[in-house]
């Protein structure tokens, strides 16, 4: 199917005698927000580091925009965005630097970069803070930047790990609203969180136990299924099986 832009056939990570994700199978289509979902040690990391061309798959197979993994992992990094929790825009530069810096390295051209940058802080409204240290910013609204720094370059898919950890309710919210606006433009977004009201927000969610996906459905028809109320008891329940808790 075109509309496929990830697929994994018992996509398989061992590290020595530990084996991290075990046989995952399964396919993400255009413009979906899908929920990658797990507790800690559940193997989410290592499966997420694979699909960017991060580290190369044991056995199996995954194909992320067209690209093996493992044969073309550099054309594979150019076809996506990545954000993280952890990932920090360069604190000591201005707000327009940061993003001609990142339109660089995605390869864009300067004259492109300049047209999409005013763009970009009109629709952010961060006219203001152009040329605002970055470490000025408050979270939400570096969380917010970043981002859109992530899809700057208009990717098939973008990878987000954990994206709204240590921010408020509202700000999450508005995160979300652009997450939604990137999807609706047919950019897949690919979502790890340890929020389970976000949970709802994705189109369909997978839940891996310790290496498996146990569960992957929308989220109604997994409420449905373990008959709750919540995709948080849902997680609850499937987490409790977990045998490991390091990752």
């Amino acid at each position: 199917m075109e509309n496929t832009v990830i697929k994994t056939e018992n996509l398989t990570k061992r590290f020595g005698n530990f084996t991290a994700v075990e046989r995952i199978t399964f396919q993400v289509q255009r413009g979906e927000i899908f929920g990658f979902l797990g507790a800690n040690g559940a193997g989410k990391t290592t499966a997420m580091r694979m699909l960017c061309g991060l580290i190369k798959p044991t056995s199996g197979k995954g194909e992320v925009a067209g690209f093996d993994i493992s044969r073309n992992p550099e054309n594979v990094k150019r076809n996506i965005g990545y954000m993280s929790q952890k990932f920090s825009l360069y604190e000591d530069l201005k707000v327009w630097e940061n993003i001609r810096l990142y339109g660089g390295i995605y390869g864009m051209k300067d004259k492109e970069i300049a047209n999409k940058t005013t763009q970009l802080l009109t629709t952010l409204g961060f006219e203001n803070v152009r040329n605002t240290l970055v470490r000025s910013l408050p979270l939400g609204w570096k969380q917010k930047l970043a981002f859109s720094i992530a899809i700057f370059h208009e990717p098939k898919i973008v990878f987000l790990d954990e994206p709204t950890g240590g921010v408020d309710p509202a700000t999450r919210r508005q995160f979300w609203e652009l997450i939604y606006d990137a999807a609706e433009r047919g950019i897949t977004v690919f979502v790890t969180t340890h929020y389970m009201d976000e949970a709802e927000y994705c189109n369909r969610v997978s839940i891996m136990v310790d290496g498996k996906i146990e569960v992957l459905d929308t989220p109604s028809q997994l409420k449905l299924q373990f008959n709750v109320e919540s995709m948080d008891e849902v997680f609850t329940r499937l987490a409790r099986k977990a045998k490991r808790t390091w990752e």
